[in-house]
């Protein structure tokens, strides 16, 4: 569904409906992408955190925040849905780590002050607001002099509103067809963890969608005052591959995943 006038009030009120089902099928296990490839990759990306005071930009129900802490940051995670924000701090209360949780903008952090943190990180959460631009802007100011971004989003170039795999005779059994990487308008998409099947009586999830091109995001990020340090396209490993085939399509044929890091001069 395509829908010019969403909002941050959209994806709010998405992620308060989503977050009963996406903490249960989160801590079930049924993200395998995250499991298996895309949280074990950003933690490899990372610096050490180990001691330093982290921000975690759209954390969700808290699942990837608790590993941050896990690593020794002190870390004050935020989303914009207080849903999810209740889910992590219920988390929180039953087994403390020292997160501090807030419910807020990435784009608008008023909870604090300037040059509060020395790093900040987000993992596959910056593509789904209405405002990149917004939200490297306040991470410049939140960030101390010398502090770094780091974050993973969906692969703009082929993960587009209508990329689909399809069937292939010139490469293994499929082909990665992108189409529209130039529509920018923003949608909500509809979608469920694989490992599920979709039974009728569990509605999907609902996200609001907003497309960017590669300079996008990068011209966002120069025009905030970060300067870019680092760009990855993951590949799964061969033993991840072995150990989980349905990864192999995403190390031979397109990135499932990028990530930046960036530094505040």
């Amino acid at each position: 569904m395509q829908d010019d006038s969403l909002d941050e009030a959209d994806v709010a009120a998405a992620w308060d409906r989503n977050a009963d089902l996406w903490a249960e099928e989160v801590r079930a296990g049924f993200d395998v992408f995250r499991e298996h490839f895309t949280l074990p990759a950003f933690l490899a990306f990372l610096p050490e955190i180990a001691g330093r005071e982290v921000i975690d930009l759209g954390c969700g129900e808290g699942s990837n925040t608790r590993r941050f802490a896990e690593c020794g940051a002190r870390v004050t995670g935020i989303d914009l849905s207080a849903g999810q924000i209740a889910r992590a701090r219920a988390v929180e209360e039953g087994a403390p780590l020292g997160i501090r949780y807030e419910a807020c903008s990435f784009s608008q952090m008023g909870f604090f002050a300037d040059d509060s943190f020395d790093v900040a990180l987000s993992t596959m959460a910056l593509m789904d607001g209405p405002d990149f631009a917004a939200a490297m802007r306040e991470t410049h100011r939140v960030l101390r002099p010398g502090g770094g971004l780091w974050f993973s989003i969906l692969h703009p170039c082929f993960n587009t509103r209508h990329s689909r795999w399809i069937p292939s005779r010139q490469t293994p059994k499929k082909a990665r067809q992108v189409v529209g990487y130039f529509d920018r308008q923003p949608f909500v998409e509809r979608w469920h963890f694989s490992k599920r099947a979709a039974p009728t009586d569990v509605e999907d999830f609902t996200v609001p969608r907003f497309p960017r091109t590669v300079s996008d995001y990068v011209n966002a990020l120069c025009a905030a005052g970060l300067r870019i340090t680092a760009m990855e396209e993951p590949q799964p490993s061969e033993a991840a591959v072995r150990a989980h085939p349905w990864l192999r399509r995403w190390r031979r044929h397109a990135a499932l995943v990028l990530h930046i890091a960036a530094v505040k001069g």
